[in-house]
């Protein structure tokens, strides 16, 4: 049986700390949120109908947040609920469902700008602007596994 070295402990303690990290920015955004009445995950969902330039395909936004068709679905529920999104027919095929932002949905979108701000500031706000520049580096290394195509969520 072999101990680990330096490196394994240090290895362990970085992921312990981004895990940490992970669960505390989660936590503060959820907070930020709370007033405008939106989880996390449909505030995801909207940036990314956001960044469509037609409404996208309930399949599209699937693929692109990485999820299952059906958890699409429950937050698209959600959100046309409070008026945010609406379905709309795709005029090329009957069957195929399309989600368009609404008035209201864009307006939660200028309000969540401002309460992610909000979150990334409590979260950054130790850290000096070249620190903030470092992180920003160091993450982007991460996020793209050193291929240099790091994709920037809006």
């Amino acid at each position: 049986m072999t101990t680990p070295g330096p490196a394994t402990d240090a290895d362990g303690v970085l992921a312990e700390q981004l895990l940490r990290l992970t669960r505390r920015l989660h936590r503060v955004q959820r907070q930020h949120l709370q007033p405008v009445g939106i989880t996390p995950a449909q505030a995801r969902l909207l940036r990314v109908v956001a960044q469509y330039d037609t409404a996208p395909r309930m399949a599209d936004l699937a693929a692109r947040l990485e999820v299952v068709p059906r958890a699409v679905t429950t937050l698209v529920d959600g959100l046309e609920g409070a008026g945010r999104v609406r379905r709309v027919p795709d005029p090329a095929n009957r069957r195929v469902v399309r989600v368009e932002l609404t008035g209201p949905g864009r307006s939660t979108l200028r309000e969540l700008r401002g309460a992610r701000r909000a979150a990334a500031d409590d979260i950054l706000a130790p850290l000096t602007t070249e620190q903030r520049e470092a992180l920003g580096v160091l993450l982007s290394a991460l996020i793209d596994g050193g291929t240099g195509a790091a994709r920037r969520e809006p």
